[in-house]
């Protein structure tokens, strides 16, 4: 029983600790899984640093050195078809569906017999659906026999397209968290904390790109009605991208200056501590396929505020427990949502606890185990 992974980029951390989850468990049972990375990064993450590699510890192939976009299509599709051909299995998993190097692997895996997954991330929210997209979508779905998807709002796309639900696989995400996280320690942490310090927290905290899909305009114009009923109430913007001027601009209009504070980008060390101080993590974004900066700060006890177009809402928010979800784009609701989130922090250890608790159902172990038991039992069911 032979499964070959195909994954587009080795960048990405949280990849890499489902992966040698995966790997480990795999030894274990007897199923031998190849991963293979097509490039090292892509474009968008140029700017983020290189690969950390302490999180892929797992054995690997990289076929394209470098970015993805270095290479191209017609490269990438013959290196692809290439490494699928060469190296026989029972089973392959495609790292997408939206490319043309992803249409020649299914009709390569066709035409040798192979069975085939494919992942995916995208939910109905993530962008304005085209007919003749769509009519593609369903006919790359309808020829897969799996597929390995983020979560509940990724299953109800896959399904909108023809997907058999039976064959979805989810949820198959988690944070790549730092290697000594304790869960233990986040809760003993807010336990041996004067409690007094919290009271009614007005502290928010945004972490991610600064694009203008992230909703951040909308995240600045409900601080400043949250800062009209809580004069001391601070919002820390932390990460880079193109629409910093215009924030800064937008701050400034405001007269919010000294009261929001754009830290660019920090290692996930440094932003721990602002997730034990902050009354919310908040997610405002118009489109998100998942948005793992949530499980993070959910798994270090601080709660959530997220747009109800973000996918991890349906395992993520568990309403006046672990935060609490607005309509996207409604200012008022995300002012209304910011405000009850500062409430929470009246028992932020309950709170904290409950955080906690929630974002432990979504680790790499979990994530790891689901992908392998659904891939063993298409494999088992080959005909």
């Amino acid at each position: 029983m032979h499964i070959r992974i195909y994954h587009k980029s080795l960048w990405p951390k949280y990849k890499g600790a489902i992966f040698s989850v995966l790997h480990r468990l795999s030894q274990a049972r007897g199923v031998d899984i190849s991963f293979v990375h097509v490039a090292e990064t892509d474009e968008i993450r140029l700017a983020l640093g290189g690969v950390d590699l302490t999180y892929h510890t797992y054995p690997f192939r990289v076929i394209i050195p470098g970015s993805y976009e270095d290479a191209s299509t017609v490269r990438r599709t013959f290196a692809l078809a290439r490494d699928l051909l060469a190296h026989p299995s029972d089973l392959v998993v495609l790292p997408g569906y939206d490319r043309i190097e992803n249409w020649v692997m299914l009709l390569a895996c066709m035409l040798t017999g192979r069975k085939r997954a494919v992942f995916c991330d995208s939910t109905l929210n993530d962008n304005p659906q085209i007919a003749w997209k769509v009519l593609a979508k369903r006919l790359f779905f309808s020829r897969c026999d799996a597929y390995v998807a983020y979560g509940q709002r990724t299953k109800e796309y896959l399904m909108a397209l023809g997907a058999d639900g039976e064959k979805i696989i989810f949820p198959c995400v988690a944070p790549a968290l730092p290697h000594d996280y304790d869960a233990s320690e986040v809760r003993s942490g807010y336990a041996a904390s004067n409690t007094e310090i919290y009271g009614l927290l007005s502290r928010f905290l945004y972490v991610g790109r600064l694009a203008p899909e992230k909703g951040l305009i909308d995240l600045l114009d409900a601080f400043s009605l949250v800062h009209a009923k809580l004069p001391a109430a601070h919002l820390d913007l932390i990460g880079e991208g193109a629409l910093r001027q215009a924030l800064v601009d937008r701050i400034a209009a405001l007269g919010l200056t000294g009261s929001v504070s754009l830290h660019g980008t920090l290692p996930l060390s440094e932003i721990v501590p602002y997730y034990s101080r902050s009354a919310a993590l908040v997610l405002p974004s118009h489109r998100e396929p998942w948005g793992l900066v949530a499980n993070e700060a959910l798994s270090y006890g601080c709660p959530v505020v997220i747009g109800d177009r973000c996918g991890c809402v349906p395992e993520l928010v568990v309403e006046g427990v672990s935060g609490y979800t607005f309509k996207s784009g409604d200012v008022n609701e995300l002012t209304a949502a910011m405000l009850k989130a500062s409430e929470l922090s009246q028992d932020r250890l309950t709170t904290a606890e409950r955080c906690v608790a929630v974002a432990s159902k979504l680790m790499p172990a979990q994530a790891a185990g689901q992908m392998l038991n659904g891939l063993s039992r298409l494999l088992e069911s080959r005909a």
